[in-house]
């Protein structure tokens, strides 16, 4: 019969170091208290571009009809972005949060990992930047910019790039770690 070799026990220095270093992950929790605070102020600055948007609609054209929805739709992503950002990085880097038996819940809040997160904010920036060169083309006729519009399009299809080779890379990781 072979003794099995005692458990490692970490001095004290060792277990004071660990503790300091774990427990510096609360470090990140006003960053989070922060990004609500930034999540306020973009509602106040929907609702100030929902108002601007309604009190100019009886004399816009339908061009500027669907140049304000869609700043309005760009104003939105970044919030819904900022919230994943809040609910996915307190979750994956502070605490887990425990929601209880709310039953208006999304499930997504508690099963984003970093990848998922990554993913998430990648498909997000995309969707913005999108908006971004469809406003500039929707404007097309009124202001051309050819410069302007190819850094658009250009950085745009960086982003698209990016998120397809992120993606690739964590498919290809994922399966190999199953392997």
């Amino acid at each position: 019969m072979t003794e099995q070799p005692a458990p490692h026990r970490p001095n004290p220095v060792e277990r004071g170091l660990e503790s300091l270093l774990f427990n510096s992950r609360w470090l990140m929790a006003p960053f989070y208290l922060g990004l609500v605070i930034c999540l306020a102020v973009m509602l106040f600055k929907f609702f100030t571009k929902l108002w601007e948007f309604i009190i100019h609609v009886p004399a816009a054209t339908e061009e500027d009809v669907i140049l304000g929805a869609l700043s309005l739709i760009d104003v939105s992503l970044v919030g819904n972005l900022i919230l994943i950002v809040v609910f996915s990085g307190y979750e994956n880097f502070v605490s887990r949060i425990d929601p209880g038996d709310h039953p208006d819940w999304p499930e997504w809040m508690t099963k984003v990992d970093f990848a998922g997160l990554k993913q998430k904010m990648l498909a997000s920036i995309v969707a913005i930047s999108a908006i971004q060169v469809l406003k500039a083309f929707m404007s097309i006729d009124t202001v051309f910019e050819p410069q302007k519009l190819a850094w658009l399009v250009g950085v745009h299809l960086v982003f698209v790039i990016s998120t397809l080779i992120l993606a690739l890379s964590d498919r290809w990781g994922s399966d190999h770690a199953s392997e």
